[in-house]
């Protein structure tokens, strides 16, 4: 699937940079503060907002400079959470003798070179950008509704809202912002959850209800995440 494989958080994966994460397309959610470079994502402390990192380049080809990528293939980064952005990026690149959390060879390649303090940098940097609003097509808007606040209570499947927030904005570190997110995006993250290829979500709670959901259903919710605002 080439990139598809991979998904910012993310997540809202992905969720980062040229591949990642799954994860938020809502109204703009509440800024949050900037992190900093330290080893555990979700232990960041604040820092000051940067101006543009030289490094944002890099990203610009697929995310484009704002982070709001126009190709469904690669997710929007902009207005994520800056500690989740932080997590995808360290979870491409490994650690010693441990591989990579999250394996994509296309995101390996352009973080490679990048230090943690460049990474934090490109964290803040697309947290801070405006995401532009997506929009839901009409014809399976009220199965994609009904998964997002509701779940599916007969297959174990939990309302993505419970976790993603109403209206896709996330919460910081664990989940990422969905709000206005490509629906291709979204899909071919929850299939790599599904498949076992993207595996660095929390407790796999992804993994678990990625197994339980059709492919109509993925496309569905995926399609009312494109909608939220």
């Amino acid at each position: 699937m080439g990139y598809k494989h991979t998904l910012l958080t993310f997540l809202l994966a992905a969720a980062p940079l040229a591949g990642a994460i799954a994860q938020n397309a809502d109204a703009p959610a509440a800024a949050e503060p900037p992190v900093a470079a330290q080893a555990p994502a979700a232990d960041a402390a604040a820092a000051p907002a940067a101006a543009v990192p030289a490094t944002a380049a890099i990203c610009a080809a697929c995310h484009n400079m704002d982070g709001n990528s126009a190709v469904p293939d690669y997710p929007k980064l902009a207005g994520h959470h800056p500690e989740y952005l932080l997590k995808q990026l360290r979870d491409f690149k490994p650690v010693g003798d441990k591989p990579a959390l999250r394996d994509n060879a296309i995101m390996f390649g352009m973080i490679a070179a990048l230090s943690d303090e460049d990474m934090v940098e490109l964290a803040n940097y697309f947290a801070a950008q405006t995401p532009t609003i997506g929009e839901a097509k009409p014809e399976t808007l009220e199965l994609g509704k009904s998964i997002w606040q509701g779940g599916i209570p007969a297959k174990g499947v939990p309302a993505c809202a419970g976790c993603h927030g109403a209206n896709g904005s996330g919460m910081p570190v664990q989940y990422p912002r969905l709000s206005g997110q490509h629906p291709e995006y979204v899909v071919a993250q929850i299939l790599a959850f599904q498949t076992g290829t993207r595996k660095n979500d929390l407790n796999g709670v992804m993994q678990d209800i990625a197994q339980r959901l059709t492919p109509a259903e993925m496309q569905a919710v995926a399609n009312a995440i494109a909608g939220l605002h």
